[in-house]
């Protein structure tokens, strides 16, 4: 099986420019591509996952990845696949997330003896001179063409700011400048991104002349069964980073994904070999669940090493077969934490990190989903000394999968 044919197998394309060409070139370890990852946070999280993976893939099989940084386009703020404006974010913030990023790829993509590079739009596109890019690229764009781009389209009744309407542009010109600089002659990204990637070849053809070669290829967007995006949970976005989101809990997360996601995520995003994930398409019931331990051992594996999968199944499995809560996630408490010598149950819910706000603390324990070492959480006056939370501590458990050590520090 050639690599486009084991991508399409695993349903990793969504759409490409010219598919006999790009056939082509990854097959035969001719791509030069790149992925833009804007640095809107100070980690990667799930949503930039498939992009990674799929680096790693095509560079394995010989092509060079590009990882391109935004830190010039996340100063305008990509407007794609949202309704309202992103935050401006100062550049102080932006450099700060752009060295974060840069060592998480790491994990992924081999940077070494030029095998990958890493490169920043900021060391271009910081420095236009705005009526110079306006000669240079403004006639290559049809303001009719640009409104008609689904990335436009639903931000137009709420308003488009003429700041993000720049976007495309300064997507555009990255493809440009990397073809001319590093000979880059593909463009790889999400699906929400084919207008924006439409404008890069377009513009590639009309400085460059109809025989410049640059290709466009978007990637399925990892969504679950009821068509939402996936990553995200209650307390907010999955993220690589393991301070952000720690071992085990990225392991819970993909350990709990539905019975109907959990084949295509096996698919998608591990390397497992085509035939044994062939394998499972006949698996159910409990044999879901074997699944579902394979996927979060081999994604929690690849994001943070085959050390901390081993202790976050271990952990998980201990858990929930006798309660062992020897390695699961621990929320310290520090002396501030209490009133006197106690703290009260929704305080102590929320200082665990299980809920976003005491508002959901009151409702999850209304509900009957709190339970502390086993034993139901009913009343939501309810306190715990800090005698109680000492040494050992206790086992702080919200719904049927979400856990905490809960100590003293």
């Amino acid at each position: 099986m050639t690599v486009y044919d084991e991508l399409v197998a695993r349903g990793l394309i969504a759409q490409v420019t010219d598919e006999e060409e790009i056939k082509e070139l990854v097959n035969n370890g001719k791509a030069v591509f790149y992925i833009g990852f804007d640095p809107t946070a100070d980690s990667l999280h799930v949503g930039h996952f498939m992009a990674l993976c799929l680096m790693k893939r095509l560079q394995m099989a010989g092509n060079k990845p590009i990882a391109l940084i935004g830190g010039g386009t996340a100063m305008i703020g990509d407007p794609s696949g949202r309704t309202d404006m992103r935050q401006m974010m100062t550049k102080e913030t932006i450099n700060h997330n752009v060295e974060c990023f840069k060592k998480q790829m790491s994990r992924f993509i081999d940077f070494s003896d030029g095998k990958a590079m890493l490169v920043n739009n900021a060391d271009w596109l910081l420095d236009l001179n705005y009526v110079e890019l306006l000669r240079e690229v403004g006639p290559c764009f049809s303001v009719n063409n640009m409104l008609r781009a689904e990335c436009y389209k639903q931000r137009m009744e709420k308003g488009l700011s003429f700041l993000e309407f720049n976007y495309m542009i300064m997507q555009s010109y990255d493809f440009y400048e990397l073809y001319q600089k590093y000979g880059c002659n593909m463009q790889f990204g999400g699906n929400d991104q084919w207008s924006n990637m439409l404008g890069g070849t377009e513009l590639i053809r009309r400085k460059l002349g109809p025989d410049a070669d640059a290709y466009a290829m978007t990637i399925t967007l990892l969504l679950n069964s009821e068509g939402k995006k996936m990553g995200k949970t209650q307390s907010g976005a999955v993220w690589l980073d393991p301070n952000k989101t720690s071992p085990f809990d990225f392991y819970q997360y993909w350990r709990n994904v539905a019975d109907a996601d959990v084949l295509k995520c096996i698919r998608m995003l591990t390397f497992l070999p085509l035939e044994e994930i062939d394998k499972m398409d006949s698996w159910e019931g409990a044999q879901l669940n074997t699944a579902k331990e394979i996927l979060a051992f081999e994604l929690t594996k690849l994001v943070h090493g085959e050390e901390e999968a081993n202790k976050a199944q271990e952990s998980a499995r201990a858990l929930f077969s006798q309660g062992n809560a020897a390695q699961m996630p621990t929320a310290e408490l520090t002396e501030e934490d209490f009133e006197g010598n106690e703290i009260d149950i929704l305080t102590l819910l929320l200082k665990s990190g299980l809920v976003p706000s005491k508002s959901e603390a009151r409702r999850a324990v209304q509900q009957g989903g709190v339970a502390a070492d086993g034993e139901k959480v009913a009343d939501i006056h309810a306190v715990f000394t800090k005698d109680a939370l000492s040494g050992e501590g206790i086992v702080l458990k919200k719904g049927k999968k979400n856990f905490r050590k809960v100590v003293v520090k």
